[in-house]
């Protein structure tokens, strides 16, 4: 970038801050300027030996650290690049700076200060951080996607039209105008390009005119020509007083030069901290020049931290100790000055537009919360809930069971209480396996919406358990009013919207196993077995196979969703004292009763097979919350 367009920039960024009519733009200057210092920073994590072919781990869990002793400082108007090979830990330097090292995931140590105060959820309001991997919803546009994060993290100070004026201005402001209707896509659904995809995601963060800006791997993936246009919006980010610090794998030379300083790391080992504009010439100085004239000097720092000189000779290791101790030696006491040198700037409080006091701990209200979440819930998820895919699915379905069963009668009970129990299993196997990927597939965007305390996890937790209603009570209406009637079973009204209620407080609770394995587990392959395990369980121990169970296994039973369905959906249908044709011609007539495939399960119990699944109703899904708990907890906030 040439004078002539840093004159340009600045000039933009003074007549922005001048007028006060113009929407917001990312020009405009942060709320609250804060620097960043961060003083022998150590993160240890356990790791586990490598397991064998049969999944047995070998050796204990052994203490790993991922950085050993990291000093900086950032002030407001730069950026630091952190430069470094795979594994060298600067994700992990970079999470811990944002505040997100999460809890029970390894022990962090050393002083990480802001304004020369603690991470605080004050600090936390004024942050935004970018993940690499973008966690976006896929069928979602551009605008609907900034629209609803604006709604979600800008304060109550802002009124509803202001907030979506706010998502429209950005929007206008990265250059995503051409986009804006489009939706964001995914892995097999066509939508923008991996450039504008990061640029939404950096939207998102810019929102809420963040202090502090944390980026990992902003251009990874992108071509030359579109990471300069991501770096230059940082650029301009920084000269509006933030301050915005970045991890970046192998930058060209025009990027390399656009960051104000930049972190060299090593095997979590700072070998270099300083002006960009210095680096070269540092290693020059100490001995390390490269082996060619004109060289990217981020090939060069790279080839640096794996060990790899311009002696051939000498081994990686001995280059990678050579370079740290230089650094100690000749850098580490003037980056301890220059941080001592700042401990008067910027030493205010630091709080968040809209004060804490008017809006407690959280942007918005509850309730607030959960109608965008909610909203948002449903344009995302429509396309699944109602795929047509789906939709024949159940038709299909519920058609071949009506012509299997065509106009059953009582002539014909086992065949009935055949249907019955079917309809029991179907509708206890269909919704667990649709519930078992919800939080699993959604665990990204929950931990970076949390980590950002954009919402409160009740307001997130309800919002998704209303939005599935819809669908997971319409499809089953839809096949017991096909199949009930194809089928020939009671024609009473009653008989008819019992039976119904009852397949839906069914359907509500086998959803709620899967909403609570899928939480407690968290991986898909293993939360399905998981599901498959158990709900065969619950069949097989319930006593419709096996009549004499034994009794060290028979407990199951108490606890199994379709054991209590089945008896329910018996006592909806029929009443002990019913006729039903019996003998070999069907002359005599018996009591329903005293039908072999009802006797052992009995017209008692009724109520406590009704209390049954209720508790199991609320159970799981309490169950499932409190494992979500655990998600986007972070030992700094």
């Amino acid at each position: 970038m040439d004078d002539q367009e840093v004159m340009d920039i600045e000039a933009q960024i003074e007549n922005v801050n001048d007028d006060p009519t113009l929407p917001f733009s990312i020009f405009k200057k942060a709320n609250l300027p804060i620097i960043l210092k961060f003083e022998n920073v150590v993160y240890t994590v356990k790791v586990k030996e490598q397991k064998n072919w049969l999944g047995q781990t070998k050796g204990k869990t052994e203490d790993k650290t991922i950085l050993k002793g990291v000093n900086g400082i950032v002030k407001p108007g730069e950026i630091l690049a952190m430069l470094g090979p795979s594994g060298s830990g600067k994700t992990s330097l970079l999470t811990a700076l944002g505040g997100r090292v999460s809890e029970g995931k390894g022990k962090l140590t050393g002083n990480i200060a802001y304004n020369n105060k603690p991470f605080s959820k004050g600090v936390k309001r004024a942050t935004g951080f970018v993940t690499q991997d973008d966690a976006l919803y896929p069928h979602l546009t551009v605008t609907e996607t900034l629209v609803f994060t604006a709604l979600l993290r800008l304060p109550n100070s802002f009124k509803k039209q202001d907030k979506i004026k706010q998502a429209e201005a950005v929007v206008t402001e990265l250059g995503l105008d051409r986009c804006k209707n489009t939706i964001i896509g995914g892995l097999f659904l066509r939508g923008v390009s991996g450039g504008e995809r990061k640029r939404v995601s950096i939207g998102q963060e810019i929102l809420i005119n963040p202090s502090l800006l944390f980026l990992d791997e902003p251009t990874s993936g992108l071509d030359s020509t579109t990471a300069q246009r991501i770096v230059s919006i940082l650029w301009e980010l920084a000269r509006g007083g933030r301050t915005v610090v970045t991890t970046i794998h192998q930058p060209s030379s025009r990027l390399f030069y656009m960051f104000d300083k930049i972190l060299l790391l090593s095997e979590g080992n700072p070998i270099y901290f300083g002006l960009g504009s210095n680096a070269m010439d540092y290693f020059s100085s100490v001995g390390y020049s490269p082996s060619v004239e004109r060289v990217n000097p981020s090939d060069f720092l790279l080839d640096i931290a794996n060990g790899i000189g311009s002696d051939e000779s000498q081994r990686p290791e001995a280059l990678k100790t050579a370079l740290v101790a230089v650094y100690k030696s000749n850098l580490l006491d003037n980056v301890i000055n220059d941080m001592k040198g700042q401990d008067d700037h910027y030493n205010q409080s630091i709080e968040s537009p809209g004060d804490s006091k008017h809006f407690g701990d959280w942007p918005t209200t509850w309730w607030q919360q959960f109608c965008v979440l909610l909203k948002r819930g449903l344009k995302q998820r429509r396309h699944d809930s109602f795929s047509g895919l789906k939709i024949g699915q159940i038709f299909v379905v519920s058609l071949l069971c009506g012509l299997l069963w065509w106009k059953t009668d009582l002539a014909h009970l086992q065949d009935q209480l055949g249907l019955l129990f079917f309809m029991t299993s179907f509708w206890g196997f269909f919704p667990l396996f649709q519930q078992i990927f919800t939080f699993p597939q959604e665990r990204k965007m929950l931990e970076k919406e949390r980590s950002s305390g954009m919402y409160r996890l009740s307001s997130y937790f309800m919002s998704r358990v209303v939005g599935d209603l819809p669908m997971e009570l319409i499809l089953p209406t839809i096949f017991l009013i096909i199949t009930y009637w194809m089928a020939g079973l009671s024609p009473k009204p009653a008989n008819f919207f019992l039976t119904l209620l009852i397949l839906l407080v069914h359907v509500l609770v086998s959803g709620g196993l899967g909403l609570a394995l899928g939480a407690l587990v968290m991986d898909q392959k293993t939360a399905t077995t998981l599901g498959s395990v158990i709900m065969l369980a619950f069949l097989l121990a319930g006593g419709f196979y096996v009549r004499h169970v034994p009794v060290f296994i028979s407990w199951i039973k108490y606890i199994s969703i379709g054991y209590y369905t089945y008896k329910l959906v018996i006592l909806g249908q029929y009443t002990e004292s019913e006729w039903y044709p019996c003998g070999e011609d069907g002359e005599m007539k018996c009591y329903v009763g005293d039908f072999e495939g009802i006797r052992h399960i009995g017209f008692h119990g009724g109520l406590v097979s009704a209390f049954a699944l209720a508790l199991m109703l609320v159970g799981y899904r309490v169950v499932a919350y409190i494992a979500l708990m655990r998600i986007g907890k972070t030992k700094s906030g």
